[in-house]
């Protein structure tokens, strides 16, 4: 009979493993010795060893699922149940009773980190589906639908829930983004209906507008153009593929009559200011003929030169006023002095010639006044204009002076 601390093999050849419950029958061994038997049983339970230390390993290092590993254990409890090997079999149970707790622990870890995993997963749905539905009020059309489209990819890359809590919460998440459709469709299709009513109402200010730019009734369709211009800004924006080529038509018709106009009143202004140099030069020709002496030779020569101003076009308007008034200060001069001949020659005149003198020298003084006054404030124009008609009156004083002289006066 051959024995160790474990086990045993009898004359029979039967072999048996001590354990806490006494010795049990391990196996028979009939083809060699019982040390052959032993040894035979004990690389057996060394295989046991081996394989639990693999399993505990498993569980510990890698991501065996529970069920997996319960299942392993249970095969090799099977096993040392079995007793079919020799060794201390009461500490393979104790190792696999600890691996199930380990299992088991490892199982309540998963369990609790699966429940964190979802409850974070249904927040973070809670929040998804929270922001689409503030999305799907929003005007913000091209921004709104690039962040629901990125919501719901957020959404495709989240855990799913238990089915009832997934569904609600799809359904609401769904809900939302078919609301933004559907208000983008119809902003959309507004926008659509007033871009077609813009580019109607352009199509009809861009005929006007072509039809007016062959006009040479300059001040009427230039008002009537800035007219248009105040429609087309009112009238909004037409499609895209229409705005541009409608603006460039109507744009074209303002070009075409502006630079007609433009060339034509360019020609106007250089003609009125030759204009003004052929009349300035007739005013300063009449201006020579003051004082008056000879009468008669004067009125003949202011008529003469008055003849040639009327054959002369128009001048710029903003000259107009000073280039006349110098014709007009001696064309009073001359009527002044007509009416001093015509007093001189005319005994009933020759009473009045004393106090016409009088009047005539109180102009000239107011005159002068005028003109300090004027040139005291600064305005020079004034004073210009001022000078001018006191020159006028001043050579009818000294008519005035010279036919009471004449009177005897």
């Amino acid at each position: 009979m051959s024995s160790d601390p474990w086990g045993r093999v009898d004359e029979t050849g039967t072999v048996y493993v001590r354990t806490a419950d006494g010795e049990q029958v391990v196996g028979s061994w009939q083809a060699g010795s019982p040390e052959e038997a032993l040894a035979y049983f004990e690389r057996k339970y060394e295989g046991l060893v081996v394989e639990i230390g693999l399993l505990e390993k498993r569980v510990q290092t890698t991501d065996l699922s529970a069920k997996d590993a319960q299942a392993a254990i249970d095969h090799i409890r099977e096993q040392v149940d079995a007793h079919h090997a020799v060794g201390d079999l009461q500490a393979l149970r104790e190792r696999l009773d600890k691996l199930v707790a380990t299992v088991e622990s490892r199982r309540e870890e998963r369990r609790q980190q699966r429940a964190k995993q979802s409850d974070q997963a249904r927040h973070a749905k809670e929040d998804l589906v929270t922001e689409a539905e503030q999305l799907a009020q929003s005007d913000q059309w091209r921004a709104a639908g690039e962040r629901l489209r990125a919501l719901v990819d957020t959404w495709k890359g989240l855990p799913r829930l238990d089915r009832k809590s997934d569904d609600e919460l799809w359904h609401r998440f769904s809900h939302a983004r078919s609301a933004f459709s559907k208000r983008r469709k119809a902003h959309f299709a507004q926008l659509d209906a007033q871009r077609e009513d813009a580019r109607r109402i352009k199509e009809r200010l861009v005929s006007e507008a072509e039809a007016l730019s062959g006009s040479t009734d300059w001040g009427p369709t230039a008002a009537r153009y800035r007219e248009l211009m105040t429609d087309w800004k009112a009238a909004g924006r037409a499609q895209r593929e229409h705005e541009d080529d409608l603006w460039n038509r109507f744009r074209g018709a303002q070009d075409v009559f502006f630079a007609a106009r433009s060339s034509v009143f360019a020609e106007r202004d250089a003609e009125q200011t030759e204009n003004l140099k052929l009349k300035e030069e007739l005013a300063e020709e009449a201006e020579k003929l003051l004082p008056i002496g000879d009468l008669k030779a004067a009125r003949a020569a202011f008529r003469s030169i008055n003849e040639r101003w009327e054959a002369i076009g128009h001048v710029p308007r903003d000259a107009r006023p000073k280039v006349e008034g110098r014709m007009h200060a001696v064309e009073r001069a001359i009527q002044e002095s007509e009416e001093t001949e015509w007093r001189r020659t005319n005994p009933e005149a020759r009473a009045r010639a004393a106090g016409l003198t009088g009047q005539l020298q109180g102009a000239v003084d107011k005159l002068k006044t005028q003109i300090e006054q004027a040139r005291a404030q600064g305005n020079s124009a004034k004073a210009d204009k001022l000078e001018r008609e006191l020159e006028g009156r001043q050579a009818l004083l000294d008519q005035a002076l010279k036919g009471l002289h004449e009177f005897g006066g």
